[in-house]
């Protein structure tokens, strides 16, 4: 795999600088039109890591953003989000006509301080999600974000006084509020999409429950599920929740049940033999495990048959 250098961009300020923008009103908070930022040449032969929150709303960008392992075509409105010391890259498509359009909005970590969102904004699991796995918005919903930007942009324009601040935080926690409506929403009007994961997990898991995986490497993790699907586990735990009403690792020991009942009805296995085809080193655990989900002890749901 090829080895890039990775340009590290610490503040906001910073950035401005590196992207030909004025330097910024407040060296800790920026609205920026994106379509004023200028790329250097080098811009898609090097990985970017920022020392800063990013959430950008972007469209008519003739590239492709990369994080990690993953790209996505920036073709529509999308939105992103991207917390600190994330790796990212961005390549450029010469040939492609741009009418770049949009905003980000760039938060350094000590604007929060000393403020209900230093904590909270950790429970926003979308700033974990891959760059794929961005938030596809309505012009209505576009509309409704860029308003409040436009809100934080005049805040922070006008005299900063010790109302500011706060006004500024209110502000950001109502726009990640309905980010996050507007991912549940994606959830389930992206059916297609998603139900296209459901399936593919269903037989994900069919494989590894019918394969020696279980016995020799135990339950798969949610780890293991999300890099088999190709999208994260924060992700893939929030689009099950959404759609099943279950997390990743509830979706799994289902299966597991069910795999259980299988061989507690349909074979004179002992329950310890299952438990280690189950993937369990100790019989005990797998025995726990089938009670709490069933409020039956393994025997107790063989026994049932007879």
């Amino acid at each position: 795999m090829e080895k890039r250098e990775t340009q590290r961009i610490k503040t906001i300020t910073e950035f401005h600088r590196l992207r030909g923008l004025p330097a910024p009103e407040h060296p800790l908070i920026s609205v920026v039109d994106y379509a004023s930022i200028q790329r250097p040449a080098d811009i898609g032969e090097i990985n970017l890591m920022v020392g800063f929150y990013m959430i950008s709303l972007k469209k008519g960008i003739g590239g492709k953003m990369y994080y990690g392992q993953q790209e996505f075509d920036f073709d529509e409105g999308v939105m992103a989000f991207m917390e600190p010391n994330q790796v990212f890259r961005i390549q450029s498509n010469p040939s492609a006509v741009e009418k770049r359009m949009g905003w980000m909005l760039l938060i350094h970590p000590d604007f929060l301080w000393h403020t209900s969102l230093a904590k909270t904004i950790k429970r926003y699991d979308y700033f974990h999600y891959s760059v794929h796995e961005a938030l596809f918005l309505s012009e209505k919903e576009q509309n409704i974000l860029t308003a409040i930007i436009e809100n934080i942009r005049l805040e922070y324009h006008t005299n900063m006084d010790k109302f500011s601040k706060q006004i500024i935080v209110s502000q950001i926690e109502t726009l990640l509020s309905y980010s996050e409506r507007f991912y549940q929403r994606q959830f389930i009007t992206r059916e297609k999409v998603n139900h296209q994961i459901l399936d593919r997990l269903e037989s994900l898991l069919a494989g590894y429950f019918s394969s020696e995986d279980l016995s020799v490497k135990g339950l798969p993790t949610v780890q293991y599920i999300a890099d088999a699907l190709n999208i994260s586990p924060k992700y893939l735990s929030g689009l099950l929740k959404t759609l099943t009403g279950q997390t990743t690792q509830q979706h799994i020991h289902e299966k597991l049940i069910e795999k259980a009942k299988e061989k507690l009805s349909t074979t004179n296995l002992s329950v310890s033999e299952i438990a280690y085809e189950m993937g369990f080193e100790h019989s005990q655990s797998f025995s726990k495990l089938f009670k709490t989900k069933t409020e039956m002890s393994p025997l107790e749901f063989r026994a049932s048959f007879n």
